[in-house]
């Protein structure tokens, strides 16, 4: 249910003059944020893949049902008006007070709504235990308003080493669940228990740092009509992104039975792990510190040829050595239950780097006052992708892959001539940013793909093991030698922060 507009990074938003404090915040931001992340990731998929072999397909299939449901309430939560305390220049207890209000007031509406809604999405989807997951679920909402109010606090206050401790926390305990559930044979309901847990721990968690029982909630907006706003554009960019992620599962899931649609999800949710759980939390770093220099265009752009440079330089090998070790990966983490993701899994791998791209727009144009520019590229992809489904479906789960990939690369193409202007960057200029991880990428995977036909008969993790290894070796020699420059500067992020000057 977190806002899915602020995406990007800021690894670098400094100049000569900028204050060395705030550049050393910013960096040293970046650093807890992917540091934590990657560690609370790696906690995570070891319980994911453990609890994958030991529940069924069926079982996830339900879950995305309920995700549906879930995820379009979540556009109503109000995350869009804690977001707006993190983008103005200045706040006070009235507005954090109102804004407070709000969330409260909108949570419970939507806890009720979705335990009144449950036994109608049951029926939809055809599915009884649908209903009795979503009414379950519905609690998640309660834990909202302080979910979302310390989060806006902590990020505004550039508190992320202590946002990054909490989450890495309610990740080990959500971990911990999962597999306690798994083990005791709960089934469907581990895939409840577990994010369960992760919400609650990290509301308890933001709600304790960003020490909200200090702050009365007040249920008058007047002089609010600023946030309400900005609130309800980001509320409009959510829907579109609702429309264009979850309309797969909403049009498939009457048409295919839990056990094919939970061999789609999984599928998804190996190719989208980067996009959707490394780039949403560096976000934050970004949107923050767009905020606070708004007023500087050349720095923003600056900043964002960087981010777009860096984060594909990492993102695109990821999802280009996964396409090309896609059978050996799922029977290794896996399990031959779920071999039949193997064939989506290079589809899906081939349209995430565009995904990947595409959402880094957003926190820059944001930042700069122009969330409607958001909306406009959203509207773009809610229409585009659904569309795109309805045709897919006709071919079962790899229609939707394929769905996946040309929507993107149209959606991609859009954002770019929509955000263009705004961000005053060139095609040739953004094209340079992505080009070295490209190129690099591309090289590597065929240099694997030749090796693994080459490769004589290996037991499934012996296999991935030598491919990954050549390809993390193929991949840095590459750059080394024809890009140092951008290894210098990856490694320069790295270091202890100084003052920094560009």
């Amino acid at each position: 249910m977190d806002a899915q507009a602020e995406h990007a990074t800021a690894p670098a938003l400094v100049r000569e003059g900028t204050n060395p404090g705030f550049a050393a915040q910013v960096k040293a931001g970046v650093i807890w944020r992917s540091g934590s992340q990657l560690a609370g990731q790696l906690v995570a998929w070891v319980s994911t893949f453990l609890v994958i072999r030991m529940l069924e397909p069926g079982d996830y299939g339900l879950v995305a049902m309920t995700a549906v449901v879930l995820t379009f309430l979540g556009l109503f939560s109000g995350w869009g008006f804690a977001s707006a305390l993190v983008r103005d220049e200045k706040t006070d207890k009235v507005k954090i007070g109102q804004a407070y209000g709000m969330l409260i007031l909108m949570n419970l509406a939507l806890a009720a709504g979705q335990w009144l809604a449950a036994p109608f999405a049951a029926d939809y989807f055809n599915q009884p235990m649908v209903g009795e997951l979503l009414r379950v679920q519905a609690l998640f909402f309660l834990a909202n308003p302080l979910l979302a109010l310390g989060h806006a606090l902590l990020v505004r206050r550039l508190k992320f080493k202590l946002q990054s401790q909490i989450d890495l926390g309610a990740a080990v305990l959500s971990a911990a669940t999962a597999l306690a559930c798994a083990y005791a044979g709960l089934g469907v309901w581990t895939l409840v228990a577990a994010p369960g847990m992760l919400w609650l721990a990290r509301a308890s968690g933001y709600a304790i740092a960003a020490k909200l029982w200090q702050i009365r909630p007040l249920f008058h907006f007047a002089g609010a009509g600023t946030m309400l706003r900005y609130g309800f554009a980001m509320v409009g960019v959510q829907a579109c992104w609702f429309a264009q992620s979850q309309a797969d599962v909403f049009i498939a899931g009457r048409v295919l039975d839990p056990h094919r649609l939970g061999l789609y999800t999984t599928a998804l949710f190996l190719t989208q792990i980067l996009a959707s759980k490394f780039v949403p939390p560096l976000n934050e770093v970004a949107f923050a510190a767009y905020s606070r220099i708004q007023t500087e265009q050349d720095m923003i752009r600056s900043a964002f040829l960087k981010s777009v440079r860096l984060i594909m330089l990492v993102a695109l090998p990821f999802y280009f050595g996964l396409a090309v070790t896609a059978v050996p990966f799922v029977e290794t983490f896996l399990g031959a239950k779920w071999m039949e993701t193997a064939a989506l899994v290079p589809i899906l791998a081939m349209a995430m780097p565009l995904m990947t791209l595409q959402i880094l727009f957003a926190p820059a144009t944001n930042a700069l006052g122009r969330p409607g520019l958001a909306l406009r590229t959203g509207l773009v992809g809610a229409a585009l992708m659904p569309g795109g489904f309805l045709v897919g479906i006709n071919w079962g789960v790899a229609g939707l892959a394929w769905a996946w990939l040309g929507g993107m690369a149209v959606l991609l193409a859009a954002t770019v001539e929509l955000s263009r202007p705004v961000l005053q960057i060139g095609r040739r200029k953004l094209a340079g940013a992505v080009l070295p991880g490209l190129a690099a990428s591309a090289a590597m995977a065929g240099i694997v793909l030749a090796l693994d036909a080459a490769l004589p008969p290996l037991a499934p993790g012996a296999r991935l093991g030598l491919l990954v290894a050549t390809g993390g070796v193929t991949y840095a020699g590459l750059l080394f030698v024809f890009a140092r420059p951008i290894v210098d500067e990856v490694l320069g992020l790295l270091r202890p922060a100084k003052a920094v000057t560009v």
